[in-house]
C-alpha cells in the first residue's frame, strides 16, 4: 500500500509529520497533491488550546469516522492527479484550490434547508478538510470531493490559490454585511482576515476604508494595502466636532459625509472595547458586523441600536460563489492579485512547518501575514 507525509494533529501541542496510508478515491472524488497550504488561527488554536473543532479523544465525526491523529490544513491548493469515475467538473492536471467545508450532499444525505438553498456553512453536519475528515492541506496528497474543487485560472499561481480560502471568508462577511460600492467601511484588526476585508472593500468599490489596528507592523501593511486612513486606537487625538475623543470613532466620522460615520463596520478582533467602537462609529441605520470569534461573552445596550436604528450581524465562513467570486477578482482585477500575494510572508517545506511556521506564528504573529507551507510539488 502507497503512504504519503502528512502533518497530524495528535492532541493539545503535539504535532507530528507521519506516514500515512494513501485513501482510496471514491466515485465523486479526486486526488490532489498540495502545491501550498496556508497557517490559519484555527491551526493554531488547535494546537495551542485544542482539540476544539477537530474530533474529541476517542470519538470520531459522525459524518466523515474521522478521529485523532487527524491532518491538519484548511486553505490549500494542489494540482489533480486522479479523477473518479463519475467526476467531471475538473480533469488530470488542473490547478484548483480546494473549498474545505463539507456538508449533507458531500456526505449522500439529503439536503437540509441550508443546504438546499447554498448555504453550507450554516450545514449543522459540516465537517472541514484539515479539520473533522480524513484529508487535509500540509500533506503530500489529498482525497476530496470534486465538488470542493475549483479550477484556478492560468494567471492564478498556486501559492495564491490557497489563499483563495481566506480571502472568501472576506468576501461572504462582505457579501452578507449587505455593503454597497460607494459606501464607507471601518475594518478593525488588520491581521488576515482584516487585511482581507480591506482588500475585498476595495475590490467592490469602497469609497473610502478606515482601518483601526494596535500593532505598528500591521498598520503599516494595511497603508501598504490602500486603506484610506489607518488608526491606533490606543493613541490620543483631537475630538471630533461631536466631542468624541476616541481616535476610531472621530476618524471615522470626520472622513464620511455629514459626519455621520460609516455604512459598516467589520469588527475582526473580537473584544469588548471594538464593539463599542464599532457601534459608535457607524452612522444611523449602519451595520455592526461581527467577523471575530469570541474568546468570551461581551455586553451590549440593545438602546444603541434600536435608537438610531443600527444593525448588530455576524457571519461564518464561506459558501461555493464566494469561492468563484475569489477566483474570479484574481484572475480580472490584477491589482486585488498583486496586493493577495503580498499577503504571503513566508513559504516553509512540509518538514519544517512546526518550527517554521507554527511556532514562528506564535512567537512573532506581527512579523506575518499568512505563512504557506509547501507541499511535494513545489
Amino acid at each position: 500500500m502507497s503512504s504519503f507525509s502528512a502533518l497530524r494533529f495528535h492532541g493539545r501541542s503535539d504535532i507530528r509529520l507521519e506516514q500515512v496510508p494513501s485513501l482510496p478515491c471514491g466515485p465523486d472524488e479526486i486526488r490532489i497533491r498540495p502545491g501550498f497550504c496556508g497557517l490559519c488561527g484555527t491551526d493554531l488554536k488547535e494546537f495551542t488550546s485544542g482539540p476544539i473543532m477537530c474530533p474529541q479523544p476517542g470519538s470520531s465525526h459522525e459524518q466523515t469516522g474521522a478521529r485523532l491523529p487527524v491532518i491538519l490544513g484548511h486553505e490549500f491548493s494542489g494540482t489533480v492527479v486522479e479523477l473518479g469515475p463519475s467526476v467531471s467538473n475538473v480533469k488530470v492536471g488542473d490547478r484548483v484550490a480546494v473549498m474545505p467545508n463539507l456538508g449533507d450532499a458531500q456526505f449522500g444525505l439529503s439536503k437540509c434547508a441550508m443546504c438546499e438553498i447554498g448555504r453550507i456553512n450554516l450545514c449543522t453536519k459540516t465537517a472541514y478538510y484539515g479539520l473533522d475528515a480524513l484529508s487535509g492541506g500540509f500533506s503530500e496528497e489529498a482525497v476530496v470531493k470534486a465538488a470542493n474543487a475549483f479550477t484556478l485560472p492560468d494567471n492564478v499561481p498556486l501559492d495564491v490559490g490557497a489563499l483563495v480560502e481566506p480571502l472568501s471568508v472576506a468576501w461572504h462577511m462582505v457579501r452578507v454585511s449587505g455593503f454597497q460600492a460607494g459606501q464607507d467601511a471601518l475594518v478593525q484588526g488588520a491581521g488576515p482576515i482584516g487585511l482581507g476585508l480591506l482588500l475585498v472593500l476595495k475590490v467592490v468599490g469602497a469609497r473610502r476604508v478606515v482601518v483601526s489596528e494596535v500593532l505598528g507592523k500591521r498598520r503599516d501593511r494595511a497603508q501598504e494595502f490602500g486603506a484610506d486612513a489607518v488608526i491606533d486606537p490606543t493613541s490620543s487625538g483631537s475630538d471630533d466636532t461631536a466631542g468624541n475623543s476616541n481616535p476610531v470613532v472621530a476618524t471615522c466620522r470626520q472622513l464620511t459625509p455629514g459626519n455621520l460615520g460609516v455604512h459598516v463596520a467589520f469588527d475582526a478582533s473580537g473584544l469588548q472595547s471594538t464593539l463599542d467602537t464599532a457601534i459608535a462609529a457607524t452612522r444611523p441605520g449602519g451595520t455592526m458586523f461581527n467577523v471575530a470569534i469570541h474568546s468570551k461573552p461581551i455586553q451590549i445596550n440593545p438602546n444603541d441600536l434600536v435608537i438610531l436604528e443600527k444593525k448588530y450581524m455576524g457571519g461564518i465562513g464561506y459558501t461555493a460563489d464566494d469561492f468563484r467570486s475569489v477566483i474570479s477578482a484574481l484572475e480580472k482585477n490584477a491589482d486585488f492579485a498583486e496586493k493577495a500575494t503580498k499577503m504571503i510572508s513566508g513559504t516553509v517545506p512540509l518538514e519544517d512547518a512546526v518550527e517554521k511556521a507554527f511556532k514562528a506564528l506564535l512567537e512573532k504573529k506581527e512579523d506575518h501575514v499568512k505563512i504557506l507551507v509547501r507541499g511535494s510539488q513545489t
